[in-house]
């Protein structure tokens, strides 16, 4: 139901994003039948979509590298910083 597909960054990151901010901001109360939960998703959809909300993707090939060294290392040796 999303309409704007990534240009940048990890898709299933965006899509986990999506769903968080949905939870946050749509599903955070009671409510009380499947018809209601159907047109309230409908509605945050819509009006996310007509503001073209974007994820703003900061995680970059430096960022990465510098946060995930450690983990490269054990993976493979070969990795190793010297």
């Amino acid at each position: 139901m999303f309409h704007f597909t990534p240009k940048h960054g990890s898709w299933l990151n965006m899509a986990e994003i999506e769903f968080s901010a949905l939870a946050r901001q749509c599903l955070n109360r009671r409510i009380g039948s499947l018809e209601e939960l159907t047109r309230q998703v409908e509605l945050w959809t819509d009006e996310r979509n007509k503001r073209a909300v974007r994820v703003h993707w900061s995680f970059t090939v430096a960022t990465a590298e510098d946060k995930l060294n450690r983990w490269y290392e054990q993976v493979n040796p070969v990795n190793k910083s010297n």
